[in-house]
């Protein structure tokens, strides 16, 4: 499919999620505890993505690839090796923004 409004529904049913290296669907999916398959567009300026894919993947958390390496990637993937994505703490993030911003 070209464009949904949500990814939801495939998430939750994926037993492996293939994705472009944008922040959103990268963490989308780690929060949902899928093994992601990071495919960098290596034309890109400034690749912001492969500097997210690469650390994800220092953390363990992802596999990263190209185009060209993908058929590579799947053939040669280990998922048992991924680890779990950390769960976010929204709640510590608040607490420093309130005592930066006086707020405490």
């Amino acid at each position: 499919f070209r464009f949904k409004d949500s990814l939801a529904e495939e998430l939750q049913s994926a037993d492996l999620v293939i994705s472009h290296a944008g922040a959103g669907s990268c963490l989308e999916t780690l929060e949902k505890g899928k093994p992601l398959i990071v495919v960098i567009n290596d034309k890109l300026m400034d690749n912001h993505q492969l500097e997210l894919a690469k650390q994800l993947h220092r953390d363990g958390c992802v596999l990263y690839c190209t185009c060209s390496t993908l058929v590579e990637t799947l053939q040669s993937m280990d998922l048992s090796a991924l680890k779990p994505f950390p769960p976010g703490q929204p709640e510590k993030f608040a607490s420093f923004l309130d005592k930066v911003l006086g707020l405490q």
